[in-house]
């Protein structure tokens, strides 16, 4: 037997491409020739699609006068507007074919020059500077989850309401008790005044919707229509319209006066948790746990836009009150976005946790709070988040008591106050001693990553 000869692999490879170059190099005759005209036409077509645009540019480029000031300052890098004198030999981009018909610039007019547009590069914002807020009270009474809150008008005093089925009115100053009212004979899950009537409208997990006559205390009308628990609740600023919303997956479009159900607004698969309105376009705007955010026209009666970008349920909305733009919390993200149509505006990451309620003054301060008890204060403009606060929990209460079911600025939107698990309410403000020099602004503007999907 013969003995077979051992070779590196290195050398095996390399025969083995030899035989393969030889076979094909063998089969080169057989090719047809080379057409010069197509060639041609392929180069054409193919400088015509990378570069005409360019040329298009140029042969639309005003011509100045030849007789320009030699001592003058050169142009600027890539002023187009600029023609030079001296400028006799065209630009040709980098392999592009000389007998190209569609060159970069027409010889007719050799003195035009080309720049390529430059791409700019984002632009970050500097985040406006906001004094830190702090606690400074802490109220309570509630027997039960204190659910939800609402300002009146006139910035005096605000109401609360709870799982232990009262609503309490509490004098904003002071922070005493003024009224407490009975009624509803589940958890009040929704508050709202009336800028224009002397009426606080309420909501729960009863499936009733009330108006309160606060002149007398009492209750002068119920609003009939919802099959389940009613979750939230919201005034027309300049009509006399109600909308509320809740867990069979509808919002509710009430006449305050005569108790009719002017709309019923169906379209989500999930309970809505929140629903607010205001007196631009779009009127109506409800976020469910169906992940999805819609808004609605109230004159038209149906749905403009569904918002599918959240991946979460949505558990609040919230409008700004000066720019024609809202929010929307989710455990995923909080997002900005732009009225009429909801056109995305940004994302705000980092607080991660479920975020129960929003809350936007018009000095553009956001407020998140979460069902960890943790709260995030955010530059709205460019969402920057300057502020982190977790309220202690009060003593007798559970670590698990630590949610924060709703924010609320007041009229003036110097005070925020919240009403947690933990059977209280808390009511912030501004630092006033804080100066941007004892609290300045730790920001930097970050290397925008590109994202791996």
């Amino acid at each position: 037997m013969m003995d077979v000869q051992r070779h590196s692999v290195h050398t095996l490879v390399f025969r083995s491409l030899k035989r393969t170059h030889d076979t094909f190099l063998m089969n080169q005759g057989l090719l047809p020739p080379v057409d010069p005209e197509l060639e041609r036409k392929k180069k054409s077509i193919k400088a015509r699609d990378t570069y005409g645009h360019i040329v298009d540019k140029v042969k639309n480029q005003p011509v100045k006068p030849k007789n320009l000031n030699e001592n003058a300052d050169p142009p600027p890098p890539g002023d187009e507007s600029f023609v030079g004198t001296q400028s006799s030999t065209s630009l040709v981009p980098v392999n592009t074919p000389a007998t190209t018909p569609t060159s970069v610039v027409a010889a007719s007019n050799p003195t035009n020059t080309v720049s390529m547009p430059v791409k700019k590069a984002p632009l970050m914002l500097k985040p406006k500077w906001h004094p830190p807020w702090k606690l400074y009270r802490v109220i309570s009474g509630h027997l039960g989850w204190v659910r939800c809150c609402a300002v009146e008008p006139g910035n005096e005093w605000f109401a609360t309401g709870s799982a232990d089925r009262v609503i309490k009115i509490w004098d904003l100053a002071s922070g005493k008790l003024k009224v407490s009212l009975t009624g509803h004979i589940s958890s009040v899950r929704g508050l709202a005044f009336s800028h224009r009537h002397p009426y606080l409208f309420s909501c729960g997990e009863d499936r009733q919707v009330k108006c309160w006559d606060l002149e007398y205390n009492k209750v002068i009308r119920h609003y009939h229509g919802h099959l389940s628990a009613v979750y939230s609740m919201a005034l027309h600023p300049t009509i006399d319209v109600l909308a509320t919303a809740g867990r069979d997956a509808t919002a509710r479009v009430w006449d305050m006066r005569t108790k009719a159900n002017v709309h019923t607004f169906t379209g989500h698969t999930n309970t809505v948790a929140s629903v607010i309105s205001q007196a631009a376009e779009p009127q109506i705007i409800t976020g469910s746990h169906d992940c999805t955010i819609r808004l609605w026209d109230l004159a038209a009666g149906k749905s403009r836009a569904t918002l599918t970008n959240h991946k979460k349920s949505v558990r609040s909305v919230c409008f700004h009150p000066m720019l024609n733009m809202f929010a929307s919390a989710s455990p995923d993200n909080i997002k900005e976005w732009k009225c009429p149509e909801g056109k995305f505006i940004q994302n705000l990451s980092g607080h991660n946790a479920i975020v129960n309620c929003l809350a936007i003054n018009a000095d553009g301060v956001l407020v998140s709070g979460a069902d960890n008890g943790t709260m995030y204060m955010w530059d709205f403009r460019t969402g920057y988040n300057f502020q982190r606060l977790h309220a202690p929990v009060q003593p007798g209460s559970m670590d698990s008591e630590a949610g924060i079911f709703s924010a609320t600025f007041d009229m003036s939107g110097s005070r925020l106050i919240t009403t947690e698990a933990d059977k209280t309410i808390k009511v912030y403000k501004e630092d006033d001693e804080a100066t941007e020099e004892s609290h300045p602004v730790n920001w930097k503007p970050e290397i925008i990553k590109r994202r791996k999907y």
